[in-house]
């Protein structure tokens, strides 16, 4: 039955930055009963989902806990930023990139008190300037940043800033929606309070579920802080979890299901192996572009390891849109960049692929170069 539900679903390779590619068992696992979220046996369910994804950033369930929510990664931050400040305090945002930025606009829409600390998109924040901010405002009470600044694809120095954070007794939040269950992650030693992804990317499953994992002595203080959301608040949630089991409003349930499954082929991949694959997925990815000519916009040693931002080639024939409509025609997904004043585009190495994928890709990827007399290999003016 299961075969013959899936043999007409075509399988197509996403190369954008979520949602990825999923695994026809992940598919599968939303067809279930119907069932009532508030029955015991699904209640289980999230329970053991919530101490599961603990295992993936090896969380000490005893220190820290995790809160899931409705909705996409960005609730995440929305989350984080609105619950986790108290009176009187500020939040400092590590602004390096579209995600951080989006930090900050959560920041300016409650209205909370904030510090946007811009570097440039295609560099790394420094430390010294972070330090420094640290020392001059001794009210800040939160530091935020992202993990895989997932427009560029640059990778951030958590562990560093983690630590110029708690020096100053600060909380640290991190986004890392686009490192989670794909980059390995250790909380502790990444000086890490609090991390949050969503179902979609690195566990491969489906769109609508996000978590929060984070130290359960934190959520438990801001129970005294201002309450500026209802259905956003982190205590509220951890506390409707932790007395009920349930969500405090309606869970997506059959996306719940194809989450478990995520996170059971997760295990058996293996942390190791699943990395290993996505890092082979990313060379495979530099190895087309390389043979294109194409340039990268990041230096390479500071790649997350699982986005690639590309630079427009100087070609009067180039157009994205029709690059990318050859390539969607012919079943792979390339992505816009999100950079403020550069051209690029980005391909991804998340989802259930591998290198044989993208070597698939690139022959259609120069098949799309050329019909539309783009010169190969690529140009660039100066």
């Amino acid at each position: 039955m299961d075969r013959e539900l899936l043999s007409g679903i075509k399988r197509n390779i996403l190369l954008n930055p979520g949602p990825s590619t999923t695994t026809d068992t992940v598919k599968m696992a939303q067809i279930v009963p119907d069932i009532c979220p508030r029955e015991k046996e699904f209640t289980e369910l999230m329970a053991n989902l919530r101490r599961d994804l603990l295992r993936v950033v090896h969380a000490d369930p005893q220190k820290y806990t995790t809160v899931l929510f409705c909705g996409s990664g960005t609730m995440n931050i929305d989350v984080c930023l609105n619950s986790l400040l108290p009176a009187n305090k500020k939040i400092l945002v590590v602004n390096n990139g579209a995600y951080s930025s989006r930090a900050v606009e959560i920041c300016e829409y409650y209205g909370l008190p904030h510090i946007d600390l811009k570097f440039p998109e295609d560099q790394l924040p420094d430390l010294d300037v972070i330090e420094e901010v640290l020392t001059d405002n001794p009210d800040i009470a939160l530091v935020h940043t992202t993990h895989n600044e997932t427009g560029t694809g640059i990778l951030n120095p958590v562990r560093e800033i983690g630590e110029l954070v708690h020096r100053h007794d600060a909380v640290f939040t991190v986004d890392t929606t686009s490192t989670l269950a794909m980059r390995p992650i250790d909380m502790e030693r990444e000086n890490i309070d609090f991390c949050m992804a969503s179902a979609q990317k690195g566990l491969m499953a489906m769109t609508g579920l996000s978590f929060i994992i984070g130290n359960r002595s934190l959520i438990e203080a801001s129970s005294e802080y201002p309450r500026r959301s209802y259905y956003c608040n982190l205590y509220l949630q951890y506390h409707i979890f932790e007395t009920t089991g349930e969500m405090h409003f309606t869970p997506p349930v059959q996306t719940v299901y194809a989450a478990v499954q995520g996170l059971e082929e997760y295990f058996r991949e293996g942390e190791d192996a699943k990395w290993a694959r996505h890092t082979r997925v990313f060379e495979a990815i530099h190895r087309g572009l390389g043979r294109l000519g194409f340039k990268d916009l990041i230096r390479r040693e500071w790649q997350a390891g699982l986005v690639v931002s590309i630079l427009y080639p100087d070609d009067p024939n180039w157009d994205f849109e029709k690059v990318h409509d050859y390539c969607y025609e012919r079943g792979y997904t390339i992505y816009p960049g999100k950079i403020s004043d550069m051209d690029t585009f980005r391909l991804c190495a998340l989802g259930a692929i591998d290198e044989q994928d993208i070597e698939k890709f690139f022959v259609v990827l120069e098949q799309a170069l050329e019909q539309m007399g783009v010169a190969v290999p690529v140009q660039y003016g100066g």
